[in-house]
């Protein structure tokens, strides 16, 4: 799963050189560097998660790796923004497949608080990975120029699949397959949508995410341009990314003496409050606040993120373990759609200052508690 972290997190800092090298005139559509990928990630779950239900898990993950490296190589030699475009969305549908397959291989494998458990911890390595990215993105940018970014992921990505070809044994056995057919995504897709669990922290992940990828998209254009800090951004990324990191490692913990449904309660008002915190203090300002205040927001609202992320993946895979791999695409394809144009839209409105960020945060949150709430009112719902 880190590869994909690393494929969106090493591009930060190069994406004005990008911009510039492929007639990019305005900086604010270098975010279609980052967002673009994701619509891939979505639309290629449905493709890899029902295969991998016939063919096996690390197959399927090896078909989506060679399709990455055949978009990395049209993302090196793009000359436009349409060709890179391009390039970027098939990165994300080939990456789409360690991404879900990952997340049903531990389906297969665990159940319960348990599970999320092991996705809080698989999650903390895909969390250090931006720790480090936009450090090594850098650096790789000054030496040998932003090509040398892409050259460095699929490196990287040839060492991650000898290691899971040689250490990850298959988690899907031969007498659970089921022959591919159409009919069986058909026939996963109503059994998921039974599973009202299942839709609603689906939907709650879309909102969460979508709330995220405006942060991930905006956060080069800010650090950047507004607050002028180009040579120390891949730093404060990596500060903040370690929040993220550090309330993962946490909810490992916490997850299994309060459950998944109490913890992601909790970091949902949490992750409601701060930003409108933010709005009530800041919203007449025409500036943004000192970067220590902004960050200060910024650190506490993905602390709650890192309570999130596992736990809202783990609740929706829970009812659906009996088609984990349709189950997680379908998971991850909704989630990942809806993020996109959230996404999108609300980064459009981050030009002068990142209040808009923040009423993001507050909107998506807002709609996270709805969800939950109506949940929780549902005598239907099973946790």
């Amino acid at each position: 799963m880190s590869i994909v972290a690393l494929s969106i997190d090493a591009l930060l800092p190069a994406l004005d050189q990008i911009g510039f090298t492929i007639g990019i005139k305005d900086a604010r559509n270098n975010q279609l560097l980052v967002t673009m990928i994701f619509l891939g990630l979505g639309f290629g779950q449905l493709i890899f998660g029902p295969i991998s239900d016939s063919l096996g898990r690390k197959k399927v993950i090896y078909l989506g790796f060679s399709l990455f490296v055949i978009a990395s190589f049209i993302c090196v030699t793009a000359t436009s923004i349409e060709i890179m475009v391009l390039g970027r969305i098939l990165q994300g549908i080939g990456l789409s497949a360690p991404r879900t397959i990952s997340i049903a291989m531990v389906r297969d494998s665990f159940s319960g608080d348990y599970m999320a458990k092991i996705m809080s911890f698989i999650v903390v390595i895909f969390i250090l990975v931006p720790v480090i990215a936009p450090a090594l993105g850098k650096l790789i940018l000054d030496t040998y120029g932003w090509k040398a970014i892409f050259n460095s992921q699929l490196f990287i990505g040839f060492l991650i699949m000898i290691w899971l070809w040689k250490r990850q044994p298959e988690t899907l056995t031969e007498e659970k397959r089921k022959k591919f057919k159409f009919q069986l995504f058909v026939d996963g897709a109503k059994e998921f949508i039974k599973h009202k669990q299942a839709v609603v922290f689906t939907l709650i992940s879309g909102f969460v995410t979508g709330s995220f990828m405006v942060y991930l998209s905006a956060s080069q254009y800010i650090f950047q341009e507004q607050y002028g800090l180009k040579e120390e951004f891949p730093y404060i990324f990596a500060g903040l990314a370690i929040s993220v990191g550090f309330a993962t490692f946490l909810n490992g913990t916490f997850v299994m003496r309060f459950g998944m449904l109490k913890m992601v309660s909790v970091f949902t008002v949490f992750f409601t409050m701060v930003p409108l915190l933010y709005i009530v203090v800041f919203q007449n300002n025409e500036m943004n606040p000192s970067i220590l205040i902004f960050l200060t927001f910024c650190g506490l609202e993905f602390f709650s993120l890192g309570f999130l992320f596992g736990n809202l993946r783990a609740l929706a895979m829970q009812p659906v373990g009996h088609i984990a791999g349709v189950g997680a695409a379908i998971n991850g394809f909704f989630s990942t759609i809806m993020a996109v144009p959230i996404a999108t839209f609300i980064g459009s409105y981050v030009t002068k200052t990142a209040l808009p960020l923040f009423i993001g945060f507050f909107i998506c949150g807002m709609c996270c508690l709805l969800l939950l709430i109506a949940l929780s009112k549902s005598k239907k719902a099973a946790f």
